[in-house]
């Protein structure tokens, strides 16, 4: 796998071999979605390289590209690795293409049948990205009344008042 550092933002060279690839390796493939094209989504710096969505007729993915040389972990052709971010770890596999060399994928929806259009599909898009940057929040579960039929709870105040 060629590694290539990307000084500048990767967005149109991913939208460039996204495009080669729908032309060379997925026409006439079933899955794809007519109604949507190749667009890169908010691509920023994020721990020294690169991060953001790309929409296809085919999926969308979240795609990591070295921006650096430190702190890059090769992980080779279709290899896995988990990269932790603030929602939690997600899998990415490595991959590489003569525009970008290599880099990380994520894949988030495939196939896009789900999405009506393109502006659908960037929205989509748009809300992954700030909830993969987001922090988990503990879940605020209210209590609920007890109601008849249900099992009986085993805290102590509940088994004195059944006595």
């Amino acid at each position: 796998m060629s590694f290539r550092i990307h000084q500048h933002n990767p967005a149109e060279a991913i939208e460039q071999a996204f495009f080669r690839i729908a032309r060379e390796h997925m026409v006439d493939v079933p899955i794809l979605n007519p109604a949507l094209s190749v667009q890169t989504i908010d691509f920023q710096r994020w721990q020294g390289h690169w991060l953001g969505m790309v929409v296809t007729p085919w999926c969308m993915s979240v795609l990591l590209l070295p921006g650096s040389a430190e702190q890059w972990i090769s992980t080779g052709q279709n290899k896995r690795r988990f990269v932790t971010f603030p929602a939690g770890d997600f899998a990415f596999l490595g991959g590489a293409e003569v525009e970008l060399g290599e880099y990380q994928s994520c894949s988030l929806f495939s196939p896009m049948d789900k999405f009506s259009n393109q502006s659908a599909a960037t929205m989509t898009a748009r809300a992954s990205m700030i909830a993969l940057l987001t922090p988990v929040q503990p879940a605020q579960v209210a209590p609920r009344k007890a109601q008849e039929g249900d099992a009986p709870s085993l805290s102590r105040r509940r088994f004195f008042a059944l006595r």
